[in-house]
């Protein structure tokens, strides 16, 4: 939504720091102290952990950012019973005014329109028929955006991740806390059939004693990543340019950390990352793209494959992957493991996608379709709004899914399932893993955003059933 800012130095050490480290190989010393350290709170700041919405009757939205992901997300919020699209944003003045006429094709009221500035957000902002801000632009502007959002006086979903520094992600924490506002990740794959289904299984004790997970976003981007039209401005491959960092691990993780109640009786404590060479956008863009492209301009830094290895203060272990530059088919792993048995996602041609082995129901070493756990597991939103999903968002309904429970959330007064500690937890691998790649691969620490709160165990995605409001 403004001209896109210098990215930090914090990002910029990856770039010759982090490639020594390719040879370096994983340290082995104590972990480094993470570099900004929990800042106390101001007199009066309380945390937003297990505070309710305030009702709405109906949950007024406003979209920052109609590219592809927030001109997709844009139908959904509107068919969402007792949700509205107010107002629409982007800098780019046509695309307010394309997703106002698609709504109102679709018998929406038309939302107010904004754009063609870099201070667009902030005149919508301005307006006092918003509740929730939905943020959608580049990774570089999430953080001016959430805030802004939450100064504002308004609740914001922010898409991933919330922040890109350590320094920001805290920011995001104490605004939360100090104007009583919520921020959450828009964390789709939470709300992901599998997911959930995997979550309460696991808090059902189904996999005995959790042990270790592993999670991540492995998706050939190659071919978008090269388009002169689908990341505006090639923002996205741009970022392979400044930073090593594993910049969208949360796919993977957060179902994962949810799974094993981080933040509400775990936390994650360490985080050390290793790397390969970048070498597959460069590969691609010798074979596929012309010489008179302003990508021959570019060098690569970010390597293929960033792995993040993250412990937790009961000893578990999350491996988190990224992998946007290499063919393969897509995957975001999910994978949980416990005493008594395991289950893998994208792992063959199941119905499901993913497949399991728990004693005692198992035995011979030989893997079945999760199916059965899943329909025995199967989440009450997707019971609920599984049929209504697939019709009014992408990615296999869960879009949708994550957009009717925000909204039921707010309408009905109730704790959010995702709030800005978990938002902040699952997005600090982005900053953590070019300082773990800067000094060689030691593990660094990861902070405890709660401040001690993780300790207590409390409510999450694992929610109870409830009904959404009737309208008005």
């Amino acid at each position: 939504m403004s001209q896109t800012p210098a990215v930090s130095r914090r990002l910029l050490l990856g770039s010759a720091a982090a490639t020594g480290a390719l040879a370096t190989g994983i340290g082995s010393a104590a972990p480094v102290a993470a570099a900004e350290q929990a800042p106390r709170r101001r007199p009066g700041q309380k945390s937003m952990i297990g505070v309710p919405f305030a009702a709405h009757p109906t949950v007024r939205v406003a979209v920052i950012g109609l590219g592809n992901r927030g001109g997709g997300m844009i139908t959904g919020w509107a068919a969402v019973p007792g949700c509205t699209v107010t107002a629409v944003c982007d800098i780019r003045a046509d695309r307010a005014e394309r997703a106002a006429d698609r709504l109102e094709s679709k018998g929406n009221p038309r939302p107010a329109e904004y754009g063609g500035s870099a201070d667009s957000y902030a005149r919508m902002l301005r307006r006092d028929d918003i509740d929730l801000v939905y943020i959608a632009t580049p990774w570089e502007f999430h953080y001016e955006h959430g805030r802004a959002a939450l100064l504002s006086g308004r609740h914001a979903v922010v898409e991933l991740p919330v922040a890109t520094e350590l320094r920001q992600l805290w920011d995001l924490v104490d605004t939360s806390e100090r104007t009583r506002r919520h921020l959450l990740l828009s964390e789709n794959c939470n709300y992901g059939r599998n997911e959930l289904a995997m979550l309460k299984a696991a808090h059902d004790g189904l996999f005995g004693d959790l042990t270790n997970g592993h999670g991540g976003y492995l998706h050939d981007l190659r071919e978008l990543l090269f388009s002169d039209t689908y990341y505006t401005d090639s923002w996205r491959r741009l970022w392979h340019t400044r930073s090593t960092a594993s910049f969208y691990p949360m796919h993977g993780l957060a179902p994962i950390a949810a799974a094993m109640d981080v933040n509400r009786g775990d936390r994650m404590t360490t985080l050390r990352a290793t790397t390969t060479a970048p070498k597959g956008l460069a590969d691609y863009r010798a074979r596929f793209v012309p010489r008179d492209h302003p990508s021959w301009k570019e060098t690569y830094i970010n390597g293929d494959l960033v792995t993040c290895m993250i412990e937790t203060a009961k000893g578990r272990t999350v491996r988190a992957e990224h992998d946007v530059s290499s063919p393969r088919p897509y995957s975001r792993i999910n994978t949980l493991a416990g005493s008594r048995g395991i289950v893998e996602d994208y792992a063959g041609p199941a119905p499901t996608g993913a497949r399991i082995y728990v004693e005692p129901d198992h035995g011979g070493h030989t893997w079945r379709d999760f199916e059965t756990y899943r329909k025995e597991y199967d989440h009450w939103l997707w019971q609920k709004v599984g049929d209504d999903a697939a019709n009014n968002g992408g990615h296999g309904g869960m879009d949708y899914v994550l957009q009717w429970r925000t909204v039921q959330l707010m309408r009905a007064g109730l704790v959010p399932d995702i709030d800005v500690y978990d938002s902040a937890a699952w997005c600090s691998p982005v900053p953590l893993s070019v300082t773990s790649l800067a000094r060689g691969g030691r593990p660094v620490e990861i902070p405890d955003f709660t401040r001690g709160a993780w300790r207590e165990r409390r409510p999450g995605l694992d929610s109870a059933p409830t009904d959404m409001p009737p309208a008005g």
